[in-house]
């Protein structure tokens, strides 16, 4: 299994970035996914996960409305569009994997199997 981030860079506060996650794993479409954050010297916190089939999603307080996460199980794709980007944005940010065949969405650090090495997002003000 390998999960590999990309889509990271430095950008000013009132930007947009997507990041993407490929995913080596197979089927893809039996797997929910995730996005997690880690701020320097704090813990790594959730962000937003998706069900294998697309249809539910949730996201943590601090992104919703700002961020939107999706998938493409054609692509073995999940991606993260984030818009209106603050510096408390500033974080690697993580794509996780578990096998989760019902539509049930996970959104718990523990809950998650397959980790990526993550990717910097840094947002300027």
């Amino acid at each position: 299994v390998q999960l590999v981030e990309s889509g990271g860079g430095l950008v000013q506060a009132g930007d947009s970035l997507r990041l993407s996650c490929a995913a080596s794993i197979h089927p893809f479409s039996s797997f929910a996914m995730g996005w997690f954050r880690q701020a320097p010297g704090k813990g790594r916190d959730f962000v937003a996960s998706i069900s294998w089939s697309g249809d539910n999603t949730y996201y943590s307080d601090s992104v919703k409305g700002r961020f939107t996460i999706s998938r493409d199980n054609a692509k073995d794709t999940v991606y993260l569009q984030m818009n209106s980007l603050k510096s408390d944005d500033t974080a690697v940010y993580y794509c996780a994997a578990v096998a989760q065949p019902t539509n049930w969405v996970p959104t718990t650090r523990d809950e998650y199997d397959h980790w990526g090495q993550g990717t910097q997002v840094t947002v300027s003000s």
